[in-house]
């Protein structure tokens, strides 16, 4: 007797309910974070091009810190190696509940989100040393456009007043937070300078320390805050950009409940961090990034130098082609169905979307291109490049916001006021009936 054909899966389904409820959350603070980050943004672009922008440059530059310590920074730096170390912390905490809890946890469900955040990042990098390779430019801000920036892209949402689905949403996220991997391994290993052995092995033996503590469950944040800043400096010592400490401990901390536990130290920390990282770091270092002075004749740079006009097409050409080429063929060799409530036009949308890469392509350009002449070109071909890539995708998500608004009412119809949109008691009782049928 043949066996019976495997069943397909469904490529953006329905959510199921705890995994909606976890991703509404977080991308809820997100989305607030992000209106943050833009009014940041606007802040610093208007403030460094008015008369006063010398003080702009004055507070940026000025240094402060404990130099004993090998930590007397700039307020940029600061922000970028110091704030956004935080940013990281919720990022690593998010892919280690992915990997363990969530779409990344098996192969199945984690195929098709992996390959199309790497091909997301494949492309723009490879477009990118092809324009620089054909213009005579230099290789070395190849990683600038890999990155994707969901709080910004969320914010052009909210901005839009649209209804896009949960699922696209989520996918949104999960291609994110596989983004941030990439970007701190591209930090760790091509952004590393004048590594210091003792410092460096200091960090390896605190985060071992970071380790213990919560393999035996070691409760009390006086444990792991000054573990947590002693394991900061000594990677920011050690030669390593100091972000690379925030993700390591995000992947140490434990994100699966005990018995009897209300919440993993990964959801708590994460609850605590998530409004500082959103609402407090990332817009603090757009603040201090971002304040470009634009003029006529920098904009004509943007798309007649090499390294910048790089950085544009990989956000919007780039991430746009990875990412829907990867969903596509990762789709057809896994064998996944699209929601037949969605179209292909949706992904695109989505693919588009993520072509805003604003924090962490910032944080890359700085690294990528030390001398500060280089590092403004890189900056303004990051936000004029996030703005072509938003301006696109909103075109794209406003032409479908009909149907994705009948989705989204769908999606949360609660007649019955039971806290449980219908729609999920629905599914429940086919599946209780497949079941009985069988």
């Amino acid at each position: 007797m043949p066996a019976a054909p495997r069943e397909r899966s469904v490529f953006l389904a329905l959510l199921p309910w705890p995994e909606r409820v976890r991703v509404a959350r977080a991308l809820r603070t997100e989305t607030v974070g992000g209106l943050v980050l833009l009014a940041a943004a606007v802040v610093a672009l208007a403030w460094a091009n008015t008369p006063i922008s010398g003080t702009y440059e004055q507070i940026r530059d000025a240094h402060f810190g404990i130099p004993a310590l090998g930590l007397d920074l700039s307020v940029e730096h600061w922000t970028a190696d110091g704030l956004l170390a935080v940013f990281f912390l919720v990022a690593g905490i998010e892919l280690k509940r992915e990997l363990v809890v969530g779409e990344l946890r098996t192969p199945a469900t984690a195929a098709l989100p992996v390959v199309a955040a790497l091909c997301g990042m494949a492309v723009p990098a490879a477009l990118y040393l092809a324009t620089t390779g054909l213009g005579g430019g230099r290789a070395q801000g190849w990683a600038v456009p890999m990155a994707t920036d969901i709080a910004f892209a969320l914010a052009v949402l909210a901005v839009l007043s649209t209804h896009l689905p949960s699922a696209l949403r989520a996918f949104l996220l999960t291609l994110a937070v596989v983004d941030d991997l990439g970007a701190i391994l591209v930090i760790a290993v091509f952004f590393t300078a004048d590594l210091n052995p003792a410092a460096l092995g200091g960090a390896v033996a605190g985060l071992v320390l970071f380790y213990l503590l919560q393999r035996y469950r070691v409760r009390g944040w006086w444990w792991y805050v000054p573990l947590g800043l002693a394991i900061w400096a000594l990677m920011y010592n050690g030669g390593v950009h100091a972000t690379v400490a925030g993700v390591a401990m995000g992947l140490i901390l434990r994100t699966t409940r005990d018995q009897g536990e209300k919440a993993s130290p990964g959801e708590r920390t994460e609850h605590l961090l998530r409004p500082v990282s959103a609402g407090v770091a990332v817009p603090l270092f757009a603040l201090f990034a971002a304040g470009v002075a634009i003029s006529a004749a920098s904009l004509g740079e943007v798309f007649t130098r090499p390294e910048p006009l790089g950085v544009v097409l990989g956000l919007v050409v780039g991430k746009t082609v990875g990412i829907f080429a990867g969903t596509y063929l990762a789709a057809r060799f896994t064998r996944a169905r699209l929601n037949p409530d969605l179209a292909w036009a949706d992904v695109l949308a989505v693919a588009v979307l993520a072509g805003i890469g604003f924090t962490v392509a910032l944080l890359i350009g700085e690294l990528a291109f030390p001398d500060p002449a280089d590092a403004e070109h890189i900056k303004a071909a990051v936000l004029i490049g996030s703005l072509i890539a938003a301006a696109v995708a909103a075109l794209l998500v406003k032409r479908r916001n009909g149907i994705y608004r009948r989705l989204w009412e769908a999606e949360t119809l609660d007649e019955d006021a039971d806290g449980l949109p219908d729609i999920y008691q629905q599914t429940d009782r086919r599946n209780r009936g497949t079941a009985g049928d069988s």
